[in-house]
């Protein structure tokens, strides 16, 4: 798939590729400058298009991890290896390459620094890329109201951003990690997916009634939501983000 950029249609704006930065073996963060983008609100993602030497053109969605009004638009991508669009991303891109976007999109799955709930996040493998923008974004706000991350990924080598999660550790944010298939040497918890023991242990209580951002696969965000409504947490205080192959 070529880099080469059209003209701004309908919509779209060209960016230039800044940086591509390895995050796993199989993830890169992508930085793209892109002159005209109006901003965006923590949470939100936009459309990605490449366009082939043959004229083809194949459109993706992708979240953003970076928020406000910078015309630097940070993406995380997480190569599968059957999708169209994301191993030439992770593979091929390179910076000065030029690809088209369109957004921002979305509104649900925002989170305002207006807001002045409890606020529980979970992600699963690359569903923290949305949810790192919220993180930084309630950071920078210095928001007192606690914030909660419960981020599952198949081994440590397999997380985005974690050392930045780290060092954002204060009294307001706290982070937890599950661990599906290995977990670090001196792990309390055993590799094993996110069940109802691990949601009451590792998540906001009812009591406070948190909002909760939830953001993986398909079958990942379904499963925990599930757990989530059977262990009293309102539906409507529940926002999923999901998606598939890319």
């Amino acid at each position: 798939m070529a880099t080469g950029a059209r003209s701004q249609v309908s919509g779209w704006l060209v960016g230039k590729v800044v940086s591509v930065t390895a995050a796993t073996e199989h993830a890169r963060i992508i930085a793209l400058d892109v002159p005209g983008w109006p901003g965006n609100q923590p949470g939100q993602h936009l459309d990605l298009r490449l366009t082939a030497e043959d004229g083809y053109q194949a459109v993706r969605s992708y979240s953003i991890a970076s928020f406000g009004p910078d015309p630097v638009v940070e993406l995380g991508v997480d190569e599968y290896v059957e999708g169209e669009v994301s191993p030439y991303l992770v593979r091929e891109l390179r910076p000065g390459d030029l690809v088209e976007v369109r957004g921002p999109i979305g509104r649900y799955f925002v989170w305002s620094d207006t807001q002045r709930d409890a606020v529980q996040l979970i992600a699963g493998g690359s569903g923290i890329v949305p949810l790192m923008s919220i993180v930084r974004a309630h950071h920078q706000a210095a928001q007192p109201e606690p914030m909660r991350l419960l981020y599952s990924v198949r081994t440590p080598s397999d997380a985005l951003y974690a050392e930045e999660l780290a060092g954002l550790v204060d009294s307001a944010f706290s982070l937890d990690w599950i661990h599906t298939r290995q977990a670090p040497d001196g792990a309390v918890r055993r590799p094993g997916r996110i069940d109802a023991a691990a949601i009451a242990e590792l998540v906001l209580p009812t009591g406070v009634d948190p909002l909760v951002y939830v953001c993986g696969p398909t079958g990942f965000v379904e499963a925990v939501a599930g757990i989530l409504v059977r262990r009293g947490h309102r539906a409507d205080r529940i926002r999923t983000e999901r998606f598939g192959g890319l």
